[in-house]
């Protein structure tokens, strides 16, 4: 990713769809979020009936993130239409007050700083034994191999999810955001692929709930399952629309930041070598990889009175998204926002979002990220990335669908 001069930004504003998946697999996103930066900071999107507003700058997603004039409980993604709706008031994501608090208390225990200590020795060992695999591998597909593995042991781990049954939960988390990792010979997932892989993974959901009310175990299915929101038990719908939740946020995110961590650490020997030389992972790398990779391409509100953002009128009813690795890239934020830093300092980024709906799991992603890539660097000598990469086709996951690497290795690991 480098640096575009303002004098060859040419894009025209009207043909401007950031709903477009494509933009994102192989369109130019960095020269269309840097032109709404400089041009409609606050742009409104005419690729549906209705359209949207479309945020790119970090004051004006502060903005949104925090004023209490949007609500979540009308859906949280672009073009999720009454799908995404219906979850309003039963998913946590897409919960607003009382209800918000008490759906993230029943389900905070297992994404707590204790619990991230409590399995970081589990995840340093699956971590250890995938770089074992690589080893005798000229080369491999960094996200099929590495990254997605760890984040889908994390969750299946908070769910209960049977050792057995881990194979197919990738495989649908995979298909329902439109992932072809894994599957070379494949360039597209079909709509209907993904309404089935999302339909399997509520199916499942079904069946785990029925085991968990009938033999509970320490797991969110569990604390779902046998927990009441005013006074009353969960209902069996709000039970699998946040299983859902976890299931593919908990393994898409934190495969989408590793895999953009390895891709940049190639990107930017400078800051691999900063890593190499330093004792340890620093906190600031993990929050730069997190500001880097923002898998979370976008987050909605929609605006429940008229409210003034920048220097544009939201009527009550309209929805507005905050494009996330847009405005993790906002210059007026962060000094030259296409460079990796790993020593960046301050780092506001949004990534995890900000207020009553930060990101529940951010403590255990960090965790995740930091027990990778201290065993990656402790183990790797250095990175190269043998193209090509594939960019998942996405508007609301953002990240590398496949990496292909080759790694030198340490000689005394």
């Amino acid at each position: 990713m480098t640096t575009t001069p303002d004098e060859c930004l040419d894009v025209e504003l009207d043909s401007i769809d950031l709903a477009d998946p494509d933009l994102y697999a192989t369109g130019d996103f960095l020269t269309v979020w840097r032109y709404l930066q400089k041009h409609a900071p606050v742009f409104f999107n005419r690729s549906s009936d209705d359209g949207f507003w479309a945020v790119t700058k970090h004051r004006e997603a502060m903005a949104v993130y925090t004023d209490r004039s949007f609500t979540s409980e009308r859906g949280m993604r672009v073009g999720g239409g009454a799908a995404s709706r219906a979850s309003g008031s039963k998913m946590v994501i897409v919960t607003d007050g009382s209800r918000h608090r008490q759906l993230r208390d029943l389900m905070a225990p297992p994404f707590s700083p204790r619990a991230a200590r409590a399995m970081e020795g589990n995840m340093r060992a699956v971590v250890r034994g995938l770089l074992d695999r690589a080893r005798g591998l000229a080369e491999f597909d960094f996200v099929d191999l590495i990254a997605a593995q760890l984040p889908l042991y994390v969750t299946c781990q908070l769910l209960g999810v049977p050792d057995e049954d881990r194979d197919l939960v990738i495989d649908w988390t995979r298909k329902a955001f439109g992932s072809v990792a894994g599957d070379g010979n494949r360039d597209v997932v079909t709509p209907q692929e993904q309404a089935e892989a999302h339909a399997a993974i509520f199916l499942y959901a079904t069946e785990l709930l029925a085991e968990r009310r009938r033999r509970p175990r320490d797991d969110i299915v569990s604390a779902l399952a046998h927990g009441t929101i005013d006074g009353r038990p969960v209902t069996e719908e709000e039970v699998m629309v946040n299983v859902n939740g976890v299931l593919t946020g908990g393994n898409e995110t934190t495969r989408h930041a590793s895999a953009g961590a390895i891709e940049a650490l190639a990107a930017f020997p400078g800051e691999w070598q900063e890593l190499k030389d330093s004792p340890g992972i620093p906190a600031t790398a993990i929050e730069e990889v997190l500001r880097w990779t923002a898998p979370s391409l976008h987050v909605m509100r929609t605006a429940i009175r008229d409210v003034t953002i920048g220097d544009q009128l939201v009527r009550a009813g309209q929805e507005v998204s905050v494009w996330n690795p847009a405005v993790n890239r906002d210059g007026d934020q962060f000094p030259e926002p296409l460079r990796f830093d790993v020593t960046r300092t301050p780092n506001r980024h949004l990534t995890f979002g900000t207020g009553n709906h930060v990101c529940i799991g951010g403590t255990l992603a960090r965790t995740e990220l930091r027990v990778l890539l201290e065993e990656v660097v402790a183990s790797v000598a250095s990175i190269e990335v043998r193209g090509p990469v594939r960019r998942l086709r996405s508007n609301l996951m953002w990240g590398l669908d496949q990496l292909p690497v080759h790694f030198e290795w340490e000689a005394d690991r």
